[in-house]
């Protein structure tokens, strides 16, 4: 059973280099790069694109072998390695900003940690907590407790014969 290609193939990428020449067969006919691969059993978009994805020395070395590979065929093979080279210019290359090293996760955080957003917001959160802790610090200070309440409330002595306060209004 055929497997569907997935449909990151049909863009064309690598049409230049799949079906690129590498060489005739005795009978005059040629053999492209993607038929190649598909005698090597590998997926030929898959490896073009892993290809496209190696420096160029390390793509043309792998190149190299496999076609040294079909050296026990019947082809007329002037120089493996010229082959590869012209082959693997025709490949797309990535922009350099894909080559470079993978980021680290602490550059990651501290690149989230530093971007302007992100000071601002830890700024109005400091400014938050600050005038909570104020205004719960202002309250408890005004607001007398229960002991304050009974130590500022006046005593006053009940009549001693009728048992009764004097009015207050006195």
């Amino acid at each position: 059973m055929e497997r569907p290609a997935p449909p990151a193939r049909l863009s064309g990428e690598f049409d230049a280099f799949l079906f690129s020449s590498i060489g005739e067969d005795r009978n005059g006919i040629p053999l492209s790069v993607v038929s190649l691969l598909a005698r090597r059993d590998l997926d030929p978009w898959l490896e073009a694109a892993t290809l496209a994805n190696l420096p160029v020395e390390a793509a043309t070395r792998k190149l190299t072998r496999l076609i040294r590979t079909i050296s026990y065929q019947p082809l007329t093979l002037p120089d493996p390695e010229a082959i590869a080279i012209r082959l693997v210019s025709l490949l797309p290359r990535r922009p350099q900003a894909d080559l470079r090293q993978p980021t680290k996760p602490q550059d990651t955080i501290t690149a989230a940690l530093t971007s302007p957003k992100t000071v601002a917001t830890i700024i109005l959160l400091a400014v938050y907590l600050v005038l909570m802790i104020g205004s719960q610090l202002t309250l408890s200070r005004h607001t007398p407790s229960t002991a304050e309440k009974a130590a500022s409330t006046p005593i006053v002595p009940n009549h001693p014969l009728t048992g009764v306060p004097p009015p207050s209004g006195k």
